[in-house]
């Protein structure tokens, strides 16, 4: 469970403060797929950013599954990102490394309670690159290194998964398959996903959509209606994105 309450982020911009976030109040329930959206510059990437503890909010507070973010120590806070996982529109793969060391790099470090490398092949498995293990990101399409970041976001046995534009760089057909992906990589190991998108057809597919604009939630849509998925994509287009 995931309780946003009265967050606020600033930056600088010359003598004044931008609000990228401005008193944003939201929870999300476990299990759930939600669809932030908003025009470039609305808080999207903010907001899933304090969440996922890379920035620090100014005011407000964070709780996870009855942890405030806001009062946990640096080493607690670490050891909070290690059960978020992350998906970036720019896959960020080392370069050098095979597609396999890239999914298991964020928890080479670390003491784990499973095995590092069949954990990293399952998950390479579980997004369609068996056999593609030893190739290099430059080996690799667009799409095979979007299923590489994905595979590397869940090798910790995350229970979050914060996904800023995953289909962003990609074709449309590349990018419903990365979207199918994510559908059901949550069934199958039980996630919650906040998708940060401008994407009509990825807002669709989620449980709910949240649309900010100017830092500030101006839409809060229930997407679990039972109806037509074209209807649903019909109403998320209406709301213009």
């Amino acid at each position: 469970m995931i309780v946003v309450t009265g967050v606020t982020r600033t930056f600088p911009a010359g003598d004044q403060r931008i609000r990228a976030v401005d008193d944003v109040s939201v929870s999300f329930a476990p299990g759930s797929m939600t669809a932030i959206t908003g025009p470039s510059g609305s808080g999207k990437s903010t907001l899933l950013h304090i969440i996922g503890a890379i920035e620090k909010a100014d005011a407000g507070s964070i709780t996870v599954d009855g942890r405030e973010l806001t009062r946990l120590r640096r080493r607690q806070l670490d050891a909070y990102r290690r059960t978020v996982g992350f998906v970036f529109q720019r896959y960020h793969l080392l370069p050098t490394l095979t597609a396999l060391d890239n999914v298991l790099a964020p928890v080479l470090p670390y003491r784990v309670g499973f095995n590092k490398t069949a954990r990293a092949r399952e998950l390479l498995d579980a997004v369609g690159l068996t056999g593609r293990e030893a190739a290099l990101p430059g080996q690799l399409s667009g799409g095979e290194q979007q299923r590489v970041a994905l595979a590397r976001a869940l090798i910790g046995r995350p229970r979050l998964l914060l996904a800023d534009e995953p289909s962003g760089n990609l074709d449309s057909r590349t990018g419903e398959q990365i979207l199918d992906l994510l559908v059901g990589l949550r069934a199958t190991y039980g996630l919650t996903m906040l998708i940060a998108t401008h994407e009509h057809h990825v807002a669709a597919r989620c449980d709910r959509l949240i649309r900010l604009r100017d830092g500030q939630i101006v839409d809060d849509v229930d997407l679990t209606e039972g109806e037509h998925p074209a209807a649903t994509l019909d109403r998320i287009t209406r709301l213009r994105l």
